[in-house]
């Protein structure tokens, strides 16, 4: 649950108002208040998610600076505090114990006279490889990208520059490192969202920075110093927009001692069904280079609504969990909500899993979630005959986990409400293909982009076995995962009312077995 009575740095009648623009100093001297908000009309607006991190108010994008630190998981995340549309950029902050429930943070990040705090990575130096703390008690150290507005808009291609910060509060604080910028620009226009990680391999720092499209390997001894070692990409991959947010991480294959390493990265525009989207490749990392094999363009995930997502330093168990930001920006600044904007997917355990002899990233829901679903209605087995309907009514609507079990499904799933909204997923095993329709969803007419026709996904590789289909449902959003993750669907929708009935529908003409069906009621974590 997020603390109600708090310290808050946000602008808003309700809130403290914090005066910032372009030139926001790091020293600046913030004003604190303590508000107290009545819980009933906490985080109760309009399709705000339940389940979902979003922003007390304002804009958010890509998430940032995933770190694991004295039994917290730190949320750093664009985050512009005077508006609901993108603006000059900061660091949010949010922390939690369990990834469930999360506690609002004053803003870490201001912009300074080196530019605006766009994306970036955060580690903890255990060693104190930097001499900003101590082995006793190691910095937590912000990387990030400077951009220099003023630059940008005068025609100029280096505007955006690299900086550190450190805290010795586990992010409370922040000093900006006086080197700053640690990496300059020779002339790359697109040159950001440095994820940095200690490399084993070479006992050093490994900085991934995207440069147009594609990408660098930087190592450095103590986080100030940086050297260029490597590229990638340059012919490998869709190249269809400039390359974002990239990560780069070692996994072993599921049930083996087989490692290979997985670098993501986000693209925008040029994903699969328009906009932005996060693609994955498999292969080896051997200290300063990255190499594939992989030829084909492979997705994180095939919904419009999943972007910009990076992972977890130092989890607990070497867990590599996975945050996405919940939109596109095709239609980002323009959904329907009025006090905030944008969501974070669900927090995801990333595995690599041989399926059909064929390696895939596989993305889904922790296991922790049980924690906030109840058992609200289940039907152990039923049968449609051929093109047999089955209306279910929905008791929780849009604020549910919707699972069951099939084997080779020939299906359409219809979710629908008395406002006449109604949105359809088709399973095709025969085709092998799923398509995912929301023209229909609600409201769907603030942005010509976001209904976009149907959204297709290729299943090629779904098992002959019976698998799983589960849905996570938030009032604004849809996370579809079949197989356990295997393939994996992210949408937002704005339905007019909540959808109020579930019909399944028979499309083959074999006799149709859903196995294990249950509607779960997900907890409301903001109260």
């Amino acid at each position: 649950m997020v603390k109600i009575l708090q310290k808050v740095f946000f602008k808003s009648g309700l809130i403290m108002l914090v005066m910032c623009n372009f030139s926001c100093k790091q020293d600046a001297k913030i004003q604190e208040i303590t508000t107290e908000l009545e819980p009933s009309d906490y985080y109760t607006e309009s399709y705000r998610p339940q389940f979902h991190f979003t922003p007390e108010e304002k804009w958010m994008n890509d998430p940032n600076g995933l770190v694991y630190s004295n039994g917290k998981y730190h949320l750093f995340y664009q985050y512009y505090p005077d508006s609901t549309v993108w603006g000059p950029m900061h660091w949010g902050h949010a922390i939690s114990k369990d990834l469930l429930e999360w506690e609002h943070k004053p803003i870490a990040l201001f912009p300074d006279k080196h530019g605006l705090i766009f994306s970036g990575s955060a580690v903890i130096d255990k060693e104190n490889t930097s001499g900003f703390g101590t082995k006793e008690k190691p910095a937590m150290v912000a990387i990030f990208t400077y951009h220099d507005m003023e630059g940008e808009q005068s025609g100029k291609k280096n505007f955006q520059t690299q900086g550190i910060a450190y805290s010795l509060d586990d992010g409370d604080s922040w000093t900006k490192y006086e080197g700053n910028p640690v990496i300059g620009n020779d002339g790359i226009k697109d040159f950001r969202d440095p994820k940095v990680f200690w490399n084993a391999k070479e006992q050093n720092w490994t900085m991934l920075l995207v440069a147009g499209d594609h990408l660098q390997i930087w190592n450095s001894p103590d986080l100030k110093e940086w050297k260029k070692v490597s590229e990638f990409g340059k012919e490998k991959g869709a190249h269809g927009g400039v390359w974002e947010c990239p990560d780069l991480f070692p996994l072993k294959i599921e049930g083996t001692d087989e490692e290979k390493w997985v670098l993501l990265i986000s693209i925008n525009p040029g994903a699969p069904n328009g906009g932005s989207g996060t693609q994955y490749f498999i292969g080896d990392f051997d200290g300063t280079t990255f190499t594939t094999d992989q030829t084909e363009s492979r997705w994180i995930d095939l919904g419009r609504d999943n972007y910009a997502g990076v992972t977890y330093n130092d989890a607990p168990n070497n867990d590599r969990i996975f945050i996405g930001w919940m939109s596109n920006w095709d239609y980002a600044r323009d959904t329907p909500t009025e006090k905030w904007r944008s969501a974070m997917t669900v927090p995801r355990k990333l595995t690599l899993r041989k399926i059909e002899g064929e390696l895939f990233l596989v993305n889904y829901p922790l296991d922790n979630m049980k924690g906030i679903v109840y058992e609200t209605f289940s039907d152990s087995q039923f049968e449609l005959t051929k093109n047999q309907k089955e209306m279910i009514p929905l008791k929780y609507g849009n604020q549910s986990e919707i699972r069951f079990t099939v084997k080779n499904p020939e299906m359409t799933l219809y979710f629908s409400n008395e406002a006449g909204d109604n949105l359809d997923i088709v399973i095709d095993r025969k085709n092998k293909m799923l398509t995912f329709n929301r023209g229909k969803s609600g409201k769907v007419d603030f942005s010509e982009k976001f209904a976009g026709g149907l959204q297709k996904m290729d299943m090629s590789n779904l098992p002959e076995e019976p698998v799983e289909v589960k849905i996570l449902l938030d009032h604004s959003s849809m996370e579809l995962f079949i197989n356990g993750g295997q393939y994996v669907m992210t949408n937002q929708i704005f339905p007019n009312e909540f959808y109020t009935a579930l019909t399944l529908e028979n499309n083959s003409n074999d006799e149709l077995i859903i196995n294990d069906f249950s509607e779960r009621e997900m907890k409301r974590i903001w109260d």
